[in-house]
């Protein structure tokens, strides 16, 4: 969350004041605040509730994360952050067809996370893949030797996590859904070299599919 704020301040056209570190602040603190309030009252509700067929828990959860995104925004807070709380809170939580409400919520990602690389395809310009060859390869390994495994290490020591799970989770898992949507951002509010941008997280992207 804090990530796609900057980016949007970033690539908008607007002038950047001395408020605009007060207004991420409120942003992130109301997100939050919407996040696990939502969060943890859905969970009660569902747990507490009984809906007509099982079928419609995973629906019901799913409810509770768009609530939680539509709130914040109306809030004029993070919406993402909230969407993330709400749902950590929802994940973590005893509730009735808890693992079919998982396997719902997985699936549901999965196919979010296609209809991004799709996206990313449909802006490309592939006359552009050429010259972002090298700098994408030099991101990407970066990123993938360097800078994910140090930040999972920096996240994971306070927990005491064996090294070998950190090295599964440096290494594990579908990369390139958040780096397409912060890439498509400058893209479509018209920011110049933006296509280029575009073209180096396409070659990061099959970079980390193939690697991984």
């Amino acid at each position: 969350a804090p990530v796609v704020i900057a980016v949007l301040l970033f690539a908008g056209t607007s002038e950047i004041s001395w408020t605009v570190p007060l207004l991420v602040v409120y942003e992130l603190m109301a997100g939050a605040a919407v996040g696990l309030a939502l969060g943890f009252a859905g969970a009660w509700w569902l747990r507490r509730g009984a809906l007509p067929a099982n079928g419609l828990y995973p629906l019901a959860a799913l409810s509770v994360a768009v609530g939680a995104y539509a709130t914040a925004e109306f809030a004029h807070a993070s919406g993402f952050l909230a969407t993330y709380l709400a749902a950590l809170v929802l994940g973590n939580s005893s509730m009735p067809q808890r693992a079919s409400t998982l396997s719902f919520a997985e699936g549901l990602g999965w196919m979010a996370q296609i209809g991004l690389f799709v996206i990313l395809g449909m802006y490309v310009d592939v006359t552009n893949l050429p010259a972002a060859l090298l700098p994408g390869v030099l991101i990407g390994l970066a990123v993938l030797v360097l800078a994910r495994p140090l930040s999972v290490v920096a996240a994971a020591l306070p927990f005491r996590i064996p090294w070998r799970e950190q090295a599964f989770l440096s290494y594990s898992g579908l990369r390139g859904a958040v780096p397409i949507v912060l890439a498509l951002v400058p893209l479509t509010v018209g920011q110049p070299h933006s296509a280029e941008l575009v073209a180096v997280i396409v070659v990061i992207v099959v970079l980390y599919t193939l690697l991984q």
